[in-house]
């Protein structure tokens, strides 16, 4: 959460050589270019909204209201993407289909832009010519066609004549007779190395760059960077997508702004060897991997690198990024609670969980996240507590991360926490590496043992032109909650806009000696009792 959750500032372009010139991404009229150093964000939301969802298939349609839905069709969207799949093809997403990953990134692709429409089909072209006909119509006025693990003769020959026809077509797990198109232009299909060594075209160089990567998004097998590529295809091409406009690199007044105020910190970060470790791993992760970025911070952190992006980030905005909370989707916190309306103190006693009851050293641990830089790291605790001026909350995440020489190590963060105006939200605030980050909490669901519960955030480091949202299925021992409570967490999920495939499993083994305990003179718990387990 937090800065915790992404990549730590974009730190390494500063440093790049290629920093004082934007990226040479082919992209059309007024569109963003991407400066591949960057890091780039995931999640990006605005307020949220609940129209009806239409399902487009060739086997069948199937028109229902779900909460977490695309609009209908409208005919005055500006980007139309059609996506083809495999009929009953499994995705590496936990086995969730194809397409059932594909409906709902289309329903996330509208919490970017309204003006987003993705319809999806399955490639089952033998029956009812009325579905095929949808799919014809849709083929015609599509400005992206996205084809996902088709490989029979008979809907790949059906497929293309139509990839001649529209200027961007990408295909994954596809068959090979399937190609790849950007900007009108067929991507080459020979390793990328070898291709810049040889090629000399500008606009083919820029193409292949494009697609490399979309490729290593793809390959990160989540929710968030499926959604990424699409994007990145839209704004390089079709048009400019306002999330991705805090990606630009910023030229000399970057540089002039780190010399004139930061002059000693710079100096001090390259002089110093794990500073300058930090930002030379940095600049060799993917500009998408977001584990990479934080990996990196986690190896080398020190106070040095904290005071670099502290002057160069926080205090001076030498990026001149301002990036924002998302308000989509908008998730309603719990109102009940053991059969009384929800107050302000019980609402913060559930965040206070087991702390303090028994042997409980942690207030939770985290089964699984919907964030895939900070979930897939091991051994998370919790611990919320009152402090001792009076109204003052806290909340420490406590969890271990594997080094780049391969050594486990603990880190812990502190965040200011104060109550929202609906009971059961939450205002969240942490420094960390340097970088100030603000978040939105919510309290989804909790049950009345205090068994399990499911915590939704949404948040944004200012400075670092990064915004981001999550979830947390938290349990007092770190396993996931007893089949019985399957429902009610699926629907608690559900209030999320979030998956169940979508959520990566946090590992809870080996988690020894972490360093927990709370400032002496605490309070805990004010209302709520939490029974201890048997």
């Amino acid at each position: 959460m937090s800065f915790l959750n992404l990549p730590p500032p974009s730190l390494h372009p500063l440093l790049n050589h290629n920093h004082t010139s934007h990226s040479s991404l082919p992209f059309r009229p007024n569109a963003t270019p991407i400066h591949r150093s960057l890091t780039l964000p995931f999640i990006f939301r605005h307020k949220f909204i609940s129209p009806k969802r239409v399902v487009y298939s060739i086997l069948h349609t199937d028109d229902g209201v779900a909460t977490c839905s695309a609009e209908p069709d409208n005919p005055n969207n500006d980007v139309k993407i059609v996506a083809i799949v495999g009929e009953g093809a499994v995705s590496p997403l936990k086995s969730a289909s194809w397409l059932d990953v594909m409906l709902h990134t289309a329903n996330r692709l509208k919490w970017v832009d309204e003006d987003y429409e993705m319809r999806v089909f399955t490639d089952n072209i033998s029956d009812s010519n009325t579905s095929v006909q949808n799919l014809e119509r849709a083929l015609t006025s599509a400005d992206l066609l996205l084809i996902v693990s088709v490989t029979k003769p008979d809907p790949v020959k059906w497929i293309q004549p139509y990839i001649q026809k529209i200027q961007n077509v990408f295909c994954f797990d596809s068959s090979p007779a399937l190609q790849n198109k950007l900007g009108g232009s067929f991507v080459p299909k020979e390793k990328t190395s070898k291709i810049f060594n040889r090629i000399s075209n500008k606009k083919t160089n820029e193409t292949i760059e494009v697609a490399q990567t979309i490729s290593e998004a793809w390959i990160r097998n989540n929710s968030d960077d499926i959604r990424f590529c699409l994007l990145v295809i839209i704004n390089s091409y079709i048009k400019p997508v306002a999330i991705l406009k805090n990606l630009r690199a910023q030229g000399f007044s970057t540089l002039n702004c780190m010399v004139k105020n930061c002059g000693r910190q710079v100096l001090n970060c390259l002089l110093d060897p794990d500073c300058r470790k930090a930002l030379e791993c940095l600049n060799q992760c993917s500009p998408v991997d977001q584990v990479c970025n934080y990996q990196c911070i986690a190896s080398y952190e020190s106070p040095i690198l904290e005071e670099f992006s502290l002057c160069v980030l926080q205090k001076h905005n030498c990026l001149d990024l301002d990036a924002k909370i998302p308000e989509k989707p908008l998730v309603p916190p719990m109102v009940n609670f053991r059969g009384e309306i929800l107050s302000h103190e019980m609402a913060e006693d559930l965040f206070v969980g087991w702390l303090g009851v028994g042997d409980f050293k942690w207030s939770w641990r985290v089964v699984s996240g919907q964030n895939p830089a900070y979930d897939q790291f091991p051994c998370q605790y919790q611990l919320f507590y009152r402090g001792k001026a009076r109204g003052s909350f806290w909340y420490e995440p406590v969890f271990q991360v594997k080094t780049l020489d391969g050594k486990l190590v603990w880190r812990r963060r502190k965040y200011r926490v104060k109550r929202g105006k609906v009971v059961g939200t939450f205002y969240f605030s942490v420094l960390d590496n340097g970088v100030v980050s603000n978040e939105y909490w919510t309290i989804v669901d909790v049950a009345e043992d205090f068994s399990w519960g499911l915590f939704h955030y949404s948040g944004a480091a200012r400075v670092a032109g990064q915004c981001y949202t999550g979830a947390v299925l938290v349990s007092p021992n770190g396993e996931y909650p007893n089949e019985r409570e399957k429902d009610r967490l699926l629907l608690a999920l559900d209030r999320c806009c979030i998956k169940e495939w979508e959520l990566f499993d946090v590992n809870n083994f080996s988690c020894k000696d972490p360093p927990l305990g709370v400032p002496e003179g605490s309070h805990l718990h004010a209302t709520l009792k939490v029974n201890h387990q048997n």
